[in-house]
């Protein structure tokens, strides 16, 4: 059997697709903290892939404040795609300079779009 840690980005990236495509939420278990995330854009960093995702909840509370949060996919743990759907944050910005070059998939209204 492999190292969990080494399959988490093979893992991790067609389910993070497949929520960017279909709007869909992520449950995960970021640094031992449980959440659920709105995937918005997968990008390159680095050389590794990362997340801006909108945290829905964070161990079972909802946040304060809406937030975009950067994950580092490798260390997304327990990754699984929900039923749960979601509108797209008024706070992406997808013209981001982050994202200038780096973006692998994006969320878009009226669906997602691949770079």
């Amino acid at each position: 059997m492999t190292d969990k840690s080494a399959d988490a980005p093979a893992g991790a990236t067609p389910i993070v697709l497949e929520g960017i495509v279909k709007q869909r939420c992520l449950s995960a278990t970021y640094n031992r903290t449980r959440m659920v995330l709105a995937p918005h854009i997968l990008y390159m960093r680095a050389g590794a892939l990362y997340l801006d995702a909108l945290i829905v909840s964070r161990e079972f509370l909802i946040p304060r404040e809406a937030k975009i949060g950067t994950f580092k996919l490798d260390g997304l743990n327990d990754l699984a795609l929900t039923g749960r759907g979601f509108d797209i944050s008024d706070l992406f910005e997808p013209e981001a300079e982050k994202y200038a070059g780096t973006t692998l998939m994006a969320v878009e209204r009226g669906g997602a779009v691949a770079a």
